[in-house]
This record gives C-alpha cells, structure tokens and sequence, in this order.
C-alpha cells in the first residue's frame, strides 16, 4: 500500500464522515417540526457506509490492478423507521380534527451523539492525512 492510497481511504473517511454530519445536522434542525399527517412529517434520515478495498494480491500471487476505489462510500440514506411522535395538542395551528400533531421520529439525544462521534471520527481522518503528509516530507529530506 502506498502513501497515496492512504490519502485516498483517509479522504474518503472525511467525505463519508461530512455527509455523516450534514444529515445529522439536518435532522436536528427539522426534530419539532410539526405536520397533521403521517405523510407529510419528517423521517429521520441516516447515512449507510460501504467498505470498498482492493485485495492486494489474486490466487496466483500477482498484483491486481490498483485503479479500484479503496476506504469508505457512501451507498445512500435511508429514513428511519421508528414510529412517529403523535402528541395531543388541539391548540396546535398543525392539529388534526382529533387534536393530535405528529412530529418526527427523531431523538434529539441520540443525534447529537452521533454528531460527536463524526466529528471525532472525521478529526481522526485528519490526523491520519497529518501524519502520511509527515512522511512523505521525511522521506523527502533523506536525499539531502
């Protein structure tokens, strides 16, 4: 593996671990917007990851071709499927006719713990791409 492979897998942490981010984000901004239909309320959304590498050698010892994405993809975002929050409030402008307003399926709680954890994860990325930049600029000063 080269150092410019890790550059790759650490990049592609940080983009995995932004859009980690941006969704979280996004979820706590909408966690008490208010709708009077199932339909039409918020749905947490969640990132999924999927592990891309390259297998270093085949069956017969020789090297595969090192033009395959390596680290981490994002594969899409899925909602989620807890139940919605369903809370009586006839006074509510959003209230149906049986004064009920449905609210996301979102925990606040748990999304900011998932908002530390990227953001810790995506720092790591970094100083994974801090310390091969290190390298490559010792390497580079043992021909003086």
């Amino acid at each position: 593996m080269g150092l410019s492979t890790i550059f790759d897998i650490a990049g592609s942490g940080m983009n995995a671990q932004s859009v980690r981010l941006n969704t979280t984000a996004s979820n706590i901004a909408n966690a008490e917007s208010a709708s009077s239909s199932t339909d039409q309320v918020y749905r947490g959304r969640h990132p999924v990851f999927n592990a891309s590498f390259v297998a270093a050698m085949n069956k017969s010892g020789t090297s595969l071709p090192q033009d395959e994405a390596v680290g981490v993809h994002v594969a899409g975002i899925v909602e989620s499927d807890a139940p919605l929050q369903r809370r009586y409030e006839p006074d509510h402008p959003e209230a149906d006719e049986q004064g009920y307003v449905f609210y996301p399926n979102v925990n606040v709680v748990e999304e900011m713990t998932n908002m530390i954890s990227a953001s810790r994860s995506f720092q790591v990325n970094v100083d994974v791409m801090n310390a091969a930049k290190q390298m490559v600029q010792r390497v580079l000063t043992l021909g003086q």
